[in-house]
């Protein structure tokens, strides 16, 4: 197969939708890490994935956006980072099979780097090298460096990816509406200072994903278009803006609705699409439906 980064300057590429309510679906409690059902509740996570893949995803998603040392200190899991990065690539593959991309999922660490916080840019690369090398030997296609806020972080996943596998690197940060009509993260950065660190530090296709719905994702699919300079542009929005309904967090938008708006995200040059928060394997299938036709 041609690599995802190729591929998507050719047609749009439709990923998976939402993990986590997925998980709980299936019985995740709260406290529990959801990486670990990789190696612990194999079937469960395949069973996800296989439910995208027949939706008409394009590229299975891992089940690994925690699984950074860092975030499995919090589990006493911090020695078992190779072995369910591996796992969770593992089981993506076995699903993509020969037909299909297998991303691996790379969130960000939780904690600050120097000055701001006591971590070094080089244990962060370390720990995401970590990651990079197990989801490689696990068969993965890409790596997305997701829902991240701050640049020097983003930047060291990225190179990490990148000097150490041959995977196509997706980076993707997360933005919030401004009361002056803009948008930037929580650590203050625009979407177009963005755009040239990630590019420069070695991103093969830019995005955005959670935080926003569709509506808002527009806006700021249409900045990174503006300054990719010709790469492939991502966008992975909420099912809506979440709102708390009895102390419960619901995400509103329904797949019809969904696709209505992510119809609009194509047309606006974003051309690797899928659902963050919220979002299902019929919001997935309602995706598919729009690009088919």
């Amino acid at each position: 197969m041609k690599r995802v980064e190729e591929l998507a300057l050719e047609k749009v590429l439709i990923c998976d939708g939402a993990m986590g309510t997925e998980l709980q679906r299936h019985g995740l409690q709260p406290g529990e890490c959801p990486e670990l059902w990789c190696v612990e509740k194999s079937d469960a996570v395949r069973a996800i994935h296989q439910d995208y893949r027949q939706a008409g995803s394009d590229i299975v998603e891992t089940n690994t956006f925690c699984c950074s040392r860092y975030k499995l200190r919090k589990f006493g899991l911090e020695e078992r980072v190779a072995e369910i990065c591996l796992a969770g690539a593992v089981l993506a593959r076995e699903v993509a099979g020969a037909d299909q991309y297998v991303m691996a999922s790379m969130g960000p660490t939780g904690e600050f780097m120097q000055p701001i916080g006591l971590e070094s840019e080089q244990s962060f690369y370390d720990a995401f090298a970590e990651q990079a090398a197990a989801f490689a030997a696990g068969g993965a296609d890409a790596v997305i460096v997701e829902t991240m806020t701050a640049i020097e972080e983003c930047c060291a996943a990225v190179r990490a990816v990148r000097d150490n596998t041959d995977l196509t690197c997706i980076a993707s940060f997360t933005f919030d509406p401004l009361s002056d009509g803009r948008y930037a993260s929580m650590m203050g950065v625009f979407p177009d200072q963005f755009v040239k660190a990630a590019l420069d530090a070695g991103a093969h296709i830019i995005g955005a994903n959670c935080g926003l719905g569709a509506e808002h994702m527009l806006k700021i699919v249409e900045i990174l278009v503006a300054t990719a300079d010709g790469k492939p542009v991502m966008a992975m929005p909420n099912a809506g803006m979440p709102i708390l309904e009895s102390g419960v967090t619901i995400f509103p938008e329904g797949a019809e609705q969904f696709g209505v708006k992510a119809a609009e995200l194509i047309t606006a040059g974003a051309s690797v699409i899928g659902g963050c928060c919220g979002t299902t394997p019929a919001h997935i299938a309602e995706l598919k439906r729009i690009v088919s036709r």
